[in-house]
């Protein structure tokens, strides 16, 4: 059973001690250290061989075994401690050996618990770092997402704005400005002195208060400026502070409105009274605006646009709205007007004058013309995309970092050209070329925060400059995922991302693809890291092989220029 031993020897008996482990040990003056908790004891008598015996372990054992020619005793699982072999012969003799169980420490139960306590100790300090390097860059990472947000947030409200009412305070050095194209409204109670005579003045004021309040709240939905009131006379203002291309379209919107409360009202006036009618006036044109008064700050505006709005007021007719040939200019296409002939402007001759009657049938929601309808909006939106439009260019032109040789103002510009082309020609409508062109401007501005994921960029961009451009929510939900198309890989899923990936991709059929691969090869080259000529050639060939333009429009436009592109590439890199 045991491979190693160790004896001790009392007269003529011999005890032969074994253990498991094949340790030897020792016995001295019948004394045994054991460093196992099982072991077995063997012995024999030289002189009586075959003589009975038997034993006893104390305090293991109480009794003594029972008298047998075996000559061995084996011990299993002992604690640790002192233990006393006997061993009795036939003639009454005993011999003794004194037994000490030592273990070693690993085989202690309190071994395995302070083992495991520090091995979970270990394990928990190992986690609680592995998790606070977690917490840091998580930290950090969004330390990182919210600094760009932050930035994109900043650049997006970086428009052209003036100072108004609110801000003149906080921008004191800031005391005037000129606009180029602003329109000015003048609203005026027709008769309001008579009426007064018939009125108390609880009831005068109440009524004011009324219509300056509905007033109030038309300007701020066309986002039009309230300049002041004086007395019945209400004045408000397109294009300030905020600089756009919409403002004499929005402003005719308002007086409509405006007008439309007005006849509400006088329907449901008591005819003893009087009634309240409006006369409008409107002129679009070149102002200045800037802040009057020490103590109590106001924001007005001054210049013959504001004189000749205040001629066509007083020029109109109640119930009417009344604006000068250039105004008319700018609103045709959204209005029905009449021709009232024309009016001399001192120092500025003779101006024509138009009244407005109502929105174009097929622009309008309701019979009167009043509120326009979706097919208004959208006419009105490509308008205000060219505010939009000069906003992103200015940006990709002042703030993109050095060595964009090809994503730049002018591939923007390339993208949104071919984008309209292709469109037009696939005959998309009016709403998807609007959202299609937006999607072309929006799709490379994420370069101005950051090189790399410029495209997760562009969509944080366009997520928050789109909403101050007045674009609907599914709107621009849609430019996001045109946005998304764009990106290295990414194969369209309809029919409009299939236009905007061909227009991307236009510069694989052009004449001047050469000199704007190259420029390509510049570009990639600063930004990832060295790329040697021949593989660029190597990789222009295999990725132009591979593409296919999706639209028929853009393959009858560069589908063979791509091929001879091809060929030529594919001469370089034979060589």
């Amino acid at each position: 059973m045991f491979a190693k031993n160790a004896s001790a020897q009392e007269e003529s008996v011999k005890i032969i001690a074994e253990t498991p482990t094949n340790e030897q040990v020792n016995v001295e003056n019948n004394f045994i250290k054991i460093n196992d908790k099982s072991f077995a004891f063997h012995w024999y008598n030289d002189s009586l061989p075959s003589s009975e015996t038997r034993y006893r372990l104390v305090p293991h054992s109480n009794e003594w075994s029972n008298w047998s020619s075996r000559n061995s005793a084996t011990f299993f699982n002992l604690k640790e401690g002192t233990y006393l072999f006997l061993l009795e012969l036939q003639d009454g003799t005993i011999q003794e050996v004194s037994i000490q169980i030592v273990l070693p420490i690993w085989t202690h139960p309190l071994f395995y618990i302070a083992g495991i306590v520090i091995l979970s100790f270990v394990a928990f300090v190992l986690i609680v770092i592995l998790f606070k390097q977690r917490i840091r860059k998580i930290t950090h990472n969004i330390e990182e997402e919210f600094r760009k947000a932050f930035k994109i947030k900043q650049k997006a409200k970086e428009k052209n704005i003036g100072v108004n009412a609110q801000t003149v305070k906080a921008q004191a050095r800031i005391r005037s400005r000129k606009y180029k194209k602003v329109t000015v409204l003048f609203a005026d109670i027709q008769g309001f002195t008579k009426i007064v005579e018939h009125i108390n003045p609880e009831t005068l004021i109440d009524e004011l208060d009324r219509f300056f309040f509905f007033f109030d709240g038309v300007v701020e939905k066309y986002n039009i400026e309230k300049i002041k009131t004086i007395g019945d006379a209400y004045m408000c203002a397109g294009g300030i502070p905020t600089i756009n291309r919409t403002n004499p379209v929005e402003v005719v919107l308002a007086g409509l409105e405006m007008q439309k409360f007005m006849y509400d009202s006088k329907m449901q006036q008591d005819r003893e009274l009087g009634f309240w009618e409006l006369r409008i006036g409107i002129h679009t044109g070149p102002v200045i605006s800037g802040e009057i008064g020490r103590k109590n700050v106001s924001f007005d505006i001054w210049g013959d646009t504001v004189n000749i709005a205040s001629r066509m007021e007083s020029s109109g007719t109640a119930g009417m709205i009344n604006i000068t040939g250039v105004t008319y200019e700018l609103i045709k296409d959204f209005f029905d007007c009449d021709y009232r002939g024309k009016m001399p402007i001192k120092y500025k001759g003779e101006t024509d004058m138009y009244f407005v009657k109502r929105i174009k049938a097929d622009l309008a929601t309701d019979e009167n013309g009043i509120f326009p309808n979706k097919k208004f909006e959208i006419k009105l939106q490509h308008i205000r995309f060219g505010d939009l439009e000069e906003f992103i260019l200015n940006k990709l032109e002042t703030e993109l970092e050095d060595g964009m040789f090809y994503h730049n103002k002018a591939h923007t510009q390339d993208v949104l050209t071919q984008v309209e082309i292709i469109a037009r020609g696939e005959k998309v409508s009016s709403e998807d070329l609007l959202l299609l062109k937006t999607a072309a401007l929006l799709h490379d501005i994420g370069f101005i925060v950051e090189y790399h994921n410029h495209e997760d960029n562009s969509i944080r961009f366009a997520k928050e400059v789109l909403p101050t451009y007045q674009y609907h929510d599914y709107q621009i939900d849609q430019v996001i995922e045109l946005i998304n198309v764009t990106r290295v890989g990414h194969r369209p899923k309809n029919y409009l991302e299939k236009i905007l990936k061909d227009a991307d991709l236009d510069y694989l059929g052009r004449a001047d693809f050469i000199s704007i691969s190259d420029n390509l090869f510049k570009e990639l080259n600063q930004h990832n890291g060295t790329m040697t000529l021949d593989e660029w050639n190597r990789l222009q060939h295999d990725f132009i092989a591979d593409h296919t333009y999706f639209t028929s429009t853009a393959r009858g436009l560069r589908q063979v220029n791509k091929e001879r592109q091809l060929q030529k590439l594919k001469v370089l890199v034979n060589n």
